[in-house]
């Protein structure tokens, strides 16, 4: 469990016809393996289809500094927001939320919060120091909340214990999702899914975000769930609306976070990414549905692939 991760990322961008049936667009896949917390270095990446630009990121830690790097190798595939750089793009807080795993199988160590999935890794503590705190980082992180005053209490982040994860495949539309393989014991999973239709003179958005994670007995439990649903004014490339629902998310204090999504109303979807990494901070965001709002730039990619609207 103190070892490395290996990790399987897959996408694909598929457009439904009007008669039901459906063209991949793209698809891509990138596997590899990445080193034990907290210096998380990439030590393997694999591509389908292959790509050399992406030998440069092997050796690189993947954190600080990763996503920056990643949007360096592949400049043209995130100018047209390609599925490789979106899976780049969501692994380094994919990795960080998969320590999670370490305290579901209790191997979680007094100094490492960073390891349970709850905050960015820092540098490494020193020998038997106390866990590392983050006040106001997030609403899960609010000062006074369940996550610090239980770290004062016992020295080692509380462990959250999600409900069920219910199966998002869908027997009526075999094509929702993309082929995967059941989770291995101690597992996790990030799913994310990004729709885009028109709806009169404005481009409909839904994004499902879920991680879940699956124990020794095998069963699968969500840790985080939201879904957000946006519009989006195709001529003026802008947000009109923006809310968030939650699925299940681990603290008490979380929910107070939904409201931050409202605030992309007005922004434009080209460079969402760095506006929500600049200005949703604090104790009224959260770091995991700010991954989701920030993957909504890849919107402005997939309104290029859909039909004309009517009347041109």
């Amino acid at each position: 469990m103190l070892g490395g991760t290996v990790f399987d990322a897959r996408g694909r961008d598929l457009r439904t016809e009007p008669d039901g049936s459906a063209t991949v667009l793209a698809s891509a896949r990138l596997t590899g393996e990445v080193g034990s917390f907290p210096a998380l270095m990439l030590e393997r990446l694999g591509a389908d289809p292959p790509d050399p630009a992406l030998d440069g990121l092997v050796g690189r830690s993947v954190a600080s500094g990763f996503r920056a790097a990643a949007a360096a190798a592949l400049p043209a595939e995130r100018a047209r927001h390609g599925i490789r750089h979106q899976l780049l793009d969501d692994l380094p807080t994919a990795l960080l939320v998969s320590g999670y795993a370490f305290q579901r199988a209790g191997a979680l160590r007094a100094g490492s919060a960073e390891a349970a999935g709850l905050a960015p890794p820092p540098p490494p503590p020193r020998p038997g120091a106390r866990p590392r705190q983050y006040p106001d980082l997030c609403a899960g992180w609010v000062t006074g909340g369940t996550i610090l005053s239980r770290m004062d209490e016992r020295g080692i982040p509380p462990t959250p214990f999600g409900p069920p994860a219910p199966p998002l495949h869908r027997d009526d539309d075999p094509l929702a999702w993309h082929d995967t393989e059941a989770l291995p014991p101690h597992g996790m999973r990030r799913w994310r899914r990004l729709d885009v239709w028109r709806e009169g003179g404005l481009a409909a958005v839904e994004c499902l975000f879920r991680d879940s994670h699956m124990d020794e007995w095998g069963s699968e439990t969500v840790v985080h769930e939201y879904t957000v649903r946006a519009t989006v004014d195709p001529a003026a490339g802008t947000f009109v609306s923006c809310e968030a629902d939650i699925g299940a998310l681990p603290w008490p204090e979380c929910p107070g976070a939904v409201a931050s999504a409202g605030r992309l109303a007005g922004l434009p979807v080209v460079g969402i990414r760095q506006a929500v990494r600049d200005t949703f901070v604090g104790p009224t965001t959260c770091t995991h549905l700010n991954d989701t709002l920030r993957a909504l730039e890849d919107v402005a990619g997939l309104i290029t692939a859909l039909p004309p609207a009517a009347g041109g």
